[in-house]
């Protein structure tokens, strides 16, 4: 078992509270095997909400996949407490959002998309509908008169 957490980082302006929305959020990551080496060129999606049962009653895991190359099963798990939101006082900064429970593979790339949510650093303004597929996110906070947005974003794995 290896936990591994993901940290991100972006430029938040005038928007604090940056998180996946829900127990649904989708994960999207690219993962590498343990055992040979493949990594997946596609990525895939983990969420709290899935629950698959590992072989032989160990248990269970957001994502169980047998590797295409060396047919190891392997799995992925979300620490469902681990996960945080990105506020206006970490921006600029790498601060672990999420913490993946890994098991014979490993999370190598992150696709930041759809199904964040943030608020209003000064207005508490809701924010429900963040989408970071295009690396950006820009919209207007009526309450405050100011634009808000997320810029410059960047992640990086880390062994915990």
């Amino acid at each position: 078992m290896v936990k591994i957490g993901l940290q991100f980082k972006a430029d938040l302006e005038f928007l604090t509270n940056l998180r996946p929305d829900g127990e649904d959020f989708r994960w999207y990551i690219r993962l590498k095997c343990f055992s040979c080496g493949e990594a997946t060129t596609d990525y895939q999606y983990v969420t709290p909400a899935d629950s698959s049962p590992l072989k032989g009653g160990r248990g269970s895991a957001s994502m169980v996949m047998k590797c295409k190359l060396c047919g190891r099963e392997s799995s992925i798990d979300i620490i469902k407490d681990s996960i945080k939101p990105y506020n206006i006082d970490d921006s600029g900064k790498f601060k672990t959002m999420v913490v993946f429970d890994c098991r014979g593979m490993e999370p190598i790339d992150f696709s930041p998309r759809v199904g964040f949510m943030a608020e209003g650093a000064e207005t508490g303004a809701k924010f429900p509908e963040v989408e970071l597929t295009e690396g950006d996110w820009v919209d207007y906070d009526e309450k405050q008169c100011e634009s808000v947005g997320v810029y410059n974003i960047e992640h990086k794995f880390v062994k915990l």
